[in-house]
């Protein structure tokens, strides 16, 4: 759908590049995922540390762990990963609170509640965290029962090329955009990236939050089997959420580069510039 734009005559056209439900469904998902990151944080502080298996105590070993240690009158944070020990004092492991160094994993600013509270913090992450599952299922049907996958999200076999992915990657870097008709649709890369997100990690990240839960382990108890134990399900669900943290910073990122008024419009609205031929 085409609509006529003041700026026609500087080569610009107007098209509907987002559907309601896509723009809908986007922006429930920044405050789910928001609330996610940062109530998951402060469940996460109640345990610092991460573990693989079916335990996860004080005497078992963590490949990773936010650490406070005594030095004399004073305390310091220690970042543990693997057998690497990094002082992180002021940020993980000790952070000041009321502006003296306590210990937590995570600092105030990035928790919710921003104070030490297990039970809210699971309050607020289990409501989100099932609206995000409702919210996903729903653009789900859509996407199937319109064909959005199909037809804006699947690459051709031309995209798949080798050479194709490369010269992508490379005008990517060299942040060259797409322009004029080729703008109209998602390139190769952020088909492949939106069909990672959305058929695997989403999934992967919901799957083993439900096997954190006692309860639904009692309903499906074979996905504690399928991660290999509760504590590594822990440790995937940590993993996965952070690596859609990351894709919301490349995300976001490009969304800046590629030019930010015309991408929130066109999330916003619906409505999309591209570059066309100037008219005389």
């Amino acid at each position: 759908m085409e609509t006529a734009d003041p700026g026609m005559t500087s080569g610009r056209r107007l098209i509907r590049r987002h559907s309601l439900t896509v723009r809908l469904s986007h922006w429930l998902n920044v405050l789910c995922m928001t609330v996610l990151l940062f109530s998951g944080l402060q469940i996460f502080n109640a345990h610092p540390a991460l573990y693989w298996g079916q335990y996860g105590a004080d005497s078992d070993p963590s490949f990773l762990s936010l650490e406070a240690v005594e030095q004399g009158d004073a305390i310091r944070g220690v970042t543990r990963v693997g057998g690497l020990a990094f002082d992180t004092t002021g940020t993980l492991g000790v952070s000041n609170v009321d502006g003296e160094p306590t210990a937590r994993g995570f600092p105030a600013w990035i928790t919710l509640p921003s104070y030490q509270d297990l039970a809210t913090g699971r309050r607020w992450h289990f409501f989100f965290a099932w609206l995000f599952v409702v919210n996903g299922l729903i653009y789900l049907g859509y996407g199937l029962l319109t064909r959005h996958f199909r037809r804006d999200l699947l690459p051709t076999t031309d995209e798949m090329a080798p050479a194709h992915l490369a010269q992508e990657i490379v005008d990517h870097a060299r942040l060259r955009f797409p322009k004029g008709e080729k703008a109209r649709s998602y390139n190769a890369l952020q088909k492949l990236t939106y069909l990672l997100v959305i058929f695997v990690a989403l999934p992967l990240m919901i799957a083993t939050g439900l096997t954190m839960s006692p309860g639904f382990d009692a309903f499906a108890p074979w996905l504690i089997d399928l991660f290999g134990g509760r504590q590594s399900a822990r440790t995937l669900h940590f993993i996965t959420a952070s690596s859609l943290v990351a894709f919301v910073v490349v995300h976001v990122a490009m969304v800046l580069v590629s030019g930010v008024f015309n991408n929130m419009r066109s999330m916003i609205t619906g409505r999309y510039a591209i570059q066309t031929e100037p008219k005389p």
